[in-house]
């Protein structure tokens, strides 16, 4: 239903199936326009092969008949051709979901066998949101109170259960509730993970530009309400409020040349911001404050890209709020080439424009012009874009 809605919102199919080729399993991904009671959705499948799909059973969407250990899915992920954050993200999202299996049958969450959502078509499910979100530029999650189905059964590898089912129900710890009075399952286990791991913030909808809605569809379902989900996509007028993380550690034994490529290595790897502090550390040896300002989503990638590419051995990580403006990045065209700009505005609506350094110096280089001249031509062509 998640891939339904960003696709329904207008994630590209041929994008998504290029990101979701990386996984290396074979599997089709089926999408159809279906209605749920009066709303036009779009309801995606994965199709296995005939000789997977005849291990499973094509009864509910939670019975298959195999399935995969946390760690299979951590090796299968780790050898996916993804990009760095949708891997981690899709990682975090099985990690969750192994904690909540783990705590519910009372095992080590290195053994948990997922039955339901260790099969192909929950892989493709869990990193195909993951890679959504990344493709689709998204950079906050909020979502409203999360609607669950009561006084009804689902049917499981673990028998029949409850609704909303144990694991489910695990994951939501802490997020807020709301009955809608139906006797089916709203919520899977799989998208309690995906929203217990991606979602930033629960409320009313936030205060936005709308630019986008689509409707996932789940399985037709006989009740008072269609069984959609619903995605808005949209731009936070102003300033805004969204959590980031801290990840700080201190070196003594860094080689500078090296932090050039320890800070590209970051970048890429989706840090919003690095600095680096001179210290005076113990048996006064000098040091440095490697500092790296990251979505909440981005912390483990992060942390690891930092014990692999610098001599850390631990990382502080702190989270807490941030009030940013809304900005957005794009090229302009000057008569020295293409530039990157960055737009901002204000709370009163003004709008300031940076172009690029990097960018601006590449193109007076080539143009033999100064520097000021193309960064005045960039800047004008950015405001100049509404």
């Amino acid at each position: 239903m998640f891939l339904g809605a960003l696709l329904d919102a207008g994630l590209s199919r041929k994008a998504l199936d290029a990101e979701l080729a990386g996984l290396g399993v074979e599997f089709k991904l089926v999408v159809k326009n279906v209605m749920r009671g009066a709303i036009a959705s779009r309801f995606v499948d994965v199709k296995l092969p005939r000789r997977a799909a005849s291990k499973r059973s094509h009864g509910h969407h939670h019975v298959h008949g195999h399935g995969r250990h946390f760690g299979d899915i951590v090796k299968l992920l780790g050898k996916a051709k993804l990009d760095a954050g949708i891997r981690e993200r899709a990682l975090l999202i099985f990690e969750s979901l192994a904690r909540a299996e783990a705590r519910i049958h009372g095992v080590p969450v290195e053994k948990v066998h997922f039955h339901e959502v260790g099969a192909v078509d929950a892989i493709v499910d869990v990193t195909g949101a993951a890679a959504g979100l990344a493709l689709l530029d998204v950079r906050r999650v909020t979502a409203s109170a999360i609607g669950v189905g009561s006084n009804g059964t689902v049917e499981t590898d673990h028998g029949r259960l409850p609704v909303p089912p144990p694991a489910a129900l695990e994951l939501l710890r802490g997020i807020p509730v709301v009955p809608v009075h139906v006797a089916w399952e709203t919520v899977t286990p799989t998208g309690a993970a995906i929203v217990a791991t991606l979602v930033e913030e629960f409320g009313p909808l936030p205060a936005m530009t709308v630019e986008a809605i689509g409707y996932g569809a789940g399985n037709d379902r006989q009740g008072p309400m269609p069984n959609v989900l619903r995605a808005v996509l949209g731009r936070g007028p102003g300033a805004h409020a969204d959590r980031v993380v801290l990840l700080e550690t201190n070196l003594d034994d860094l080689v500078p040349e090296h932090f050039d490529h320890l800070m590209e290595r970051l970048f890429a790897a989706g840090a919003l911001d690095v600095s680096l502090q001179h210290l005076q550390m113990k048996k006064n040896r000098p040091g440095f404050l490697v500092r790296v300002l990251a979505k909440p989503s981005d912390r483990m990638p992060l942390a690891n890209l930092l014990f692999a590419e610098s001599t850390a051995i631990g990382v502080r990580v702190t989270e807490s709020d941030r009030v940013v403006l809304r900005r957005e990045e794009t090229r302009v065209t000057t008569a020295y080439g293409r530039v990157r700009v960055k737009r901002i505005w204000t709370p009163d609506g003004e709008l300031r424009v940076s172009a690029e350094y990097d960018d601006c110096a590449a193109a007076a280089r080539k143009a033999g012009a100064a520097l000021r001249d193309v960064v005045r031509a960039a800047e004008e062509a950015g405001r100049e874009l509404d």
